[in-house]
C-alpha cells in the first residue's frame, strides 16, 4: 500500500511573520484576535429596513466565505429591523452607528454581535461610554472603535492640521482608554484612511501602543480595480508584519466582490487555507497556445471547488513543464498539444482542443479523492 498525498502540504504553510499577540474578543461566534484566524468582513448595500433584501444579501456573502457582516443603521426603521436580521443571519451582524447615540443602545438590545461606533461624529459620545460599556457587557456585545480620517474629532484636526497617522492613533488610544477606564475590554480598533501609506503607518503606531485586536481597512478605496490594489498593498504591508486580526476590503462594487478579494489576499499570504488555486502564465512571445482563454475556461469549469487543489495552466515549453510538475494538476502546452501532469508525472498528451476538458475531468477525479476539510490536506491510499 502506498500513501499518496494530494493537495496542500500537511505542515502549516510558511508565513512572513508570526501574528502580533493581541487580546482575544468574540464577535458572535467568530473569534477576533491573535488566537483566531484573520477574518473577512463586508457590509451590506441594501436598506437595512428592508429585512428580506438584507438577509438575502447576507446569505450571498455567507456563501462566498464572509465571516462577519456589517449593516448600516442611520434611521429608526433600520434600528427596528435589527432584531430580525441578527436572529436570522448565519454569520455575526455588526451594526454600523453614526451620529445618533440612541442607535448604539438599540443595536445592543437587538442582539447584534457587535456595534461599530465612530467617536468622531456621534453626539457626546465620550459622555456615554460608561452606559455603552455597561449595556454591551450585559448583552455580551463587542465594540469596534472605528476612527475614520473623514470624520476625525475637530480638536485633533486643529492640533495636527489634518488626519495624520498620529492624529488617528491619538483618537483611538483616547477612546480605548475611556472604555478600559470603565472595565470594558471587549473591543477592537480601526484607524482608516484612504491613503494606504498613511493607513499603514497609523496601524503600525497603534500596534506598538497596545494589545488591542485590529480591524484593517482602507476607507473609500475606490472602484474595483483601484480599490483592490490599494487594499492589497496596505493589507499586505501590515499582515506581512503580523498586524491585523480582521479585514474589510472597501470597494465601489458588489459586496461579494469585497469578500472574494479579501479571501484571496489572505490566501496569498498563507493566512487562510487555500482551496482551488489556478496558476497560469502571463503569456509572452514564447506561448504557442491561447493561455488567456485556457485559464479562463478552466477557472469557470472548476468554480465552486472546495478542495485545496493547485492547477497550473502553462503556455510554453520553457517554464511550463516545471510549473505543471510542481502543481497537483497541470498542463504544459505547445505545438498544438498539451502534456497533462498529475502530481509531477505526465499521464497523457492531448490535442489543444481537449486541454480544458481533460484538466476539468482530472480535477474532478482528484477532488473526489480529497476531503474538503478546512485547513487540512487530503490524502488518498493507493493499493
Amino acid at each position: 500500500m502506498t500513501s499518496v498525498s494530494l493537495g496542500m502540504p500537511a505542515a502549516p504553510p510558511p508565513v512572513l511573520a508570526p501574528r502580533r499577540t493581541t487580546r482575544q474578543i468574540k464577535v458572535g461566534k467568530v473569534g477576533v484576535g491573535s488566537e483566531s484566524p484573520v477574518s473577512v468582513q463586508s457590509m451590506t448595500t441594501t436598506l437595512t429596513s428592508d429585512v428580506n433584501a438584507t438577509l438575502q444579501q447576507i446569505a450571498e456573502l455567507t456563501a462566498t466565505g464572509c465571516d462577519i457582516v456589517r449593516v448600516a443603521c442611520p434611521s429608526q426603521d433600520d434600528a427596528e429591523a435589527l432584531p430580525e436580521i441578527a436572529k436570522h443571519s448565519q454569520i455575526p451582524v455588526i451594526a454600523d452607528i453614526h451620529f445618533q447615540p440612541k442607535y448604539v443602545f438599540a443595536a445592543i438590545e437587538a442582539g447584534c454581535a457587535a456595534v461599530r461606533v465612530n467617536p468622531g461624529n456621534i453626539k457626546k459620545f465620550d459622555d456615554q461610554i460608561k452606559e455603552i460599556a455597561a449595556a454591551a457587557t450585559d448583552h455580551g456585545t463587542s465594540i469596534r472603535i472605528g476612527v475614520n480620517a473623514g470624520s476625525l474629532d475637530p480638536r485633533l484636526l486643529a492640533k495636527y492640521g489634518k488626519a495624520t497617522p498620529e492624529a488617528l492613533v491619538e483618537s483611538a488610544k483616547w477612546e480605548a482608554s475611556l472604555f478600559e477606564e470603565h472595565g470594558f475590554r471587549d473591543f477592537k480598533i480601526s484607524v482608516k484612511h484612504n491613503d494606504p501609506v498613511v493607513m499603514v503607518r497609523a496601524y503600525e503606531l497603534l500596534a506598538e501602543a497596545g494589545d488591542w485586536p485590529l480591524h484593517l481597512g482602507v476607507t473609500e478605496a475606490g472602484p474595483a480595480f483601484q480599490g483592490t490594489i490599494k487594499s492589497a498593498t496596505a493589507f499586505g504591508a501590515l499582515l506581512s508584519q503580523g498586524i491585523g486580526d480582521t479585514i474589510r476590503v472597501s470597494l465601489s462594487a458588489p459586496p461579494v466582490e469585497e469578500v472574494k478579494v479579501g479571501i484571496q489576499i489572505l490566501q496569498s499570504l498563507n493566512l487562510r487555507p487555500r482551496k482551488l488555486e489556478i496558476v497560469s502564465c502571463p503569456s509572452c512571445g514564447r506561448a504557442q497556445v491561447d493561455v488567456y482563454t485556457l485559464a479562463e475556461r478552466v477557472t469557470a469549469g472548476l468554480e465552486g471547488m472546495e478542495v485545496p487543489l493547485r492547477v497550473a495552466v502553462m503556455g510554453c515549453v520553457v517554464n511550463g513543464p516545471g510549473e505543471a510538475r510542481e502543481a497537483d494538476l497541470g498542463v504544459a502546452s505547445g505545438n498544438g498539444k498539451g502534456q497533462i501532469f498529475v502530481k509531477g508525472e505526465v499521464i497523457k498528451t492531448v490535442p489543444e482542443s481537449m486541454i480544458v476538458e481533460t484538466l476539468i475531468e482530472e480535477a474532478m477525479r482528484l477532488a473526489e479523492e480529497m476531503e474538503p476539510v478546512e485547513g487540512a490536506s487530503a490524502e488518498v491510499t493507493v493499493s
